[in-house]
């Protein structure tokens, strides 16, 4: 026990009462999402007041409570203000005409005899434009109804997709999962973005390689690309369709390469959006600068086309601006009371090696999917119960932001019962039961990860002077272990 502000004594919690808003948590959003339909905010926000109830009665005074809600806040505001400009940047590339000509030449390329390797690829290129559900939601449902026409079992075709959508998920600055994270553990974005190319790109290739070779049990299959015509013919009637247009996606490769902060880089992308929107495809002023505030509105009267186009706009960021400040006040909150060291003070003891402690992440980023219902969950709950721990050991807390995407943001969509199953399941219309096997990208980050873990392959440590002396000595043990 210690004293806080010298007015009350501070408890640390016993099991059963930490559990408690663990399980709240996990009932109310299980009855909000799964039996109502609703968003995960309220049930969040309820389990965040029940985890409020908890610390007062530890001991911990509400000042206390609200400092550390307060803290854990301001360090992502630039991880905030980085989704606002995302929005205007979607609605702007979007009006600009770069993202439909991304698309349409992307859907050029299309093969039958490489026809998954060619869908995982496409679902990429789309889903560094916007996000998983933004890519799977549109490209993907043509690409589903491709396969369709193939004769090719839907699970694979849906497993191919999903496992290209998720790739921009984790890697594409423009992904709000991707900002969440690089929020909660308190690093750059880009910075964070660069570390994934460790574990994330081997692990595309890889996916890559099977989907070619499952390619070829379809060697020779007629197809119809009917549908990737439709599309291409209204993309081209409605914008002015340029390879010109591609060129601003090089300018995101160039923040990687030259290390432009992500603010000031996203803001070019914006202005060059709205520039190409004006003297390209004249869209007025007016209309540009409602467009980066509402997003882009598409009256072509293709469903799906349509679903494509309607995309970004600062408003379009609200709701996931208020539920990443929910989640990091529940997170806070939980952190401040010790609870969740409390639940898993006595296995992180048990835990002597790096790898051992990634693969405990990687169980905690599944758990918290499955408990959580939702891909933030699967984030911000190990985020804030590790952070410190990797501290410890001598870590960087880029290795952890690493391992929450290689294990958090891409567990969700292969629990049915999640937000990201549900919605996978909606627009694609194959259950994750059955289209999980065949999404290699999604399960192989996380076996990568811990692979990378107890080989100690690219695993990022603090620096000498930021470690105490026990933390280096507990280092050194642990590189001199043989592998388990």
């Amino acid at each position: 026990m210690k004293e806080e502000n010298n007015q009350s004594v501070v408890k640390t919690p016993p099991v059963w009462l930490a559990l408690v808003p663990i399980v709240f948590m996990g009932a109310s959003l299980a009855v909000g999402i799964g039996i109502y339909g609703a968003e995960p905010h309220v049930p969040l926000l309820l389990s965040t007041v029940v985890a409020v109830l908890v610390a007062l009665k530890l001991g911990h005074s509400w000042k206390s409570i609200e400092e550390s809600i307060t803290k854990t806040i301001s360090v992502s505001i630039k991880a905030l203000l980085i989704l606002v400009i995302i929005g205007s940047f979607i609605g702007a590339w979007m009006a600009a005409g770069i993202v439909p000509s991304m698309v349409y030449y992307g859907l050029s390329v299309l093969s039958p005899t490489y026809y998954l390797l060619t869908a995982c690829a496409i679902s990429v290129l789309v889903s560094i434009a916007g996000n998983a559900w933004f890519a799977a939601g549109t490209i993907g449902v043509a690409l589903i109804g491709i396969g369709h026409g193939l004769g090719l079992p839907l699970p694979m075709v849906a497993g191919a997709i999903i496992s290209g959508v998720y790739f921009g998920d984790k890697m594409s600055p423009l992904s709000d999962v991707t900002n969440f994270t690089s929020a909660v553990v308190g690093i750059d974005l880009f910075d964070h973005i660069r570390n994934l190319m460790n574990t994330t790109v081997p692990t595309l290739i890889i996916s890559l390689i099977l989907y070619t070779l499952l390619g070829f049990k379809f060697h020779g299959e007629s197809t119809d690309l009917s549908h990737v015509a439709k599309i291409q013919h209204i993309l081209s009637e409605h914008f002015v369709i340029s390879p010109f247009l591609l060129i601003p996606l090089l300018f995101i490769i160039l923040i990687f390469v030259l290390k432009i902060p992500a603010i000031p880089g996203l803001t070019i992308g914006v202005i060059i959006g709205a520039l190409c929107a004006v003297f390209v495809q004249h869209v007025s002023i007016g209309d540009i600068i409602s467009t980066m505030n509402e997003g882009y509105k598409a009256k072509t009267g293709n469903k799906i086309t349509d679903s494509l186009l309607n995309q970004g706009g600062i408003q379009s960021m609200m709701s996931t601006v208020s539920l990443i400040l929910i989640a990091l006040s529940f997170g806070a909150t939980l952190e401040k009371a010790r609870i969740l060291e409390a639940i898993l003070g006595p296995l992180l003891r048990k835990v002597k090696r790096t790898g051992s402690l990634i693969a405990a992440t990687a169980c905690t980023c599944y758990v918290s999917s499955a408990v959580g219902c939702d891909q933030f969950m699967s984030v911000v709950i190990p985020g804030r119960l590790y952070l410190n721990e990797y501290r410890k050991r001598g870590l960087h807390p880029k290795l952890l932001g690493r391992t929450l995407e290689d294990c958090g943001t891409v567990s969700t969509n292969l629990i049915p019962w999640t937000t990201g199953g549900i919605f996978m399941y909606s627009v694609l219309h194959v259950s994750p039961l059955a289209y999980g096997p065949w999404a290699f990208f999604c399960y192989m980050s996380s076996v990568i990860a811990v692979i990378y873990g107890y080989f100690n392959i690219r695993i990022n440590r603090l620096p000498v002077e930021e470690q105490s002396e026990e933390d280096s000595a507990r280092l050194n043990k642990d590189l001199s272990l043989p592998i388990e």
